[in-house]
């Protein structure tokens, strides 16, 4: 077992999590995935029906909390802004790894570098005096 620990997306709370070092991790969201299963991390997380954890900030059971290192308070009762997140591991089906569902792959941008227009476009203002 090894202790893995995971920043809150909103607060940058620590969740220190016991854990075997075997899983790999995908992602840490602040909303869940879907299609994905969640359990609480005082939960037998590691099933194969299992996608990930559902953290509730400074509240969940199974996972011991802290303050982010740069704050300078070391650990406290008082740590986590109470809003869920999640820790997603690695999903494979047919020895394929899975993305969520409504994924999409990077849109592409084109820049109009050394392309741009001299000037709005639109008609010309009133001819001067």
């Amino acid at each position: 077992m090894v202790e893995v620990t995971y920043y809150c997306p909103r607060c940058r709370a620590l969740a220190a999590l016991e854990r075997d070092p075997y899983l790999s991790d995908k992602s840490v969201t602040p909303y869940p995935l879907e299609g994905w299963t969640y359990v609480a991390p005082d939960e037998d997380y590691e099933r194969d029906d299992v996608d990930g954890v559902r953290f509730v900030c400074g509240e969940s059971d199974g996972c011991a909390w802290r303050t982010p290192p740069d704050t300078g308070e070391g650990d406290s009762e008082a740590v986590g802004c109470g809003e869920p997140f999640y820790l997603n591991f690695v999903r494979y089906e047919g020895g394929e790894e899975v993305d969520p569902a409504g994924a999409r792959e990077s849109e592409y941008v084109e820049l109009a570098e050394g392309r741009a227009p001299t000037g709005p476009r639109g008609p010309r203002g009133p001819p001067g005096p």
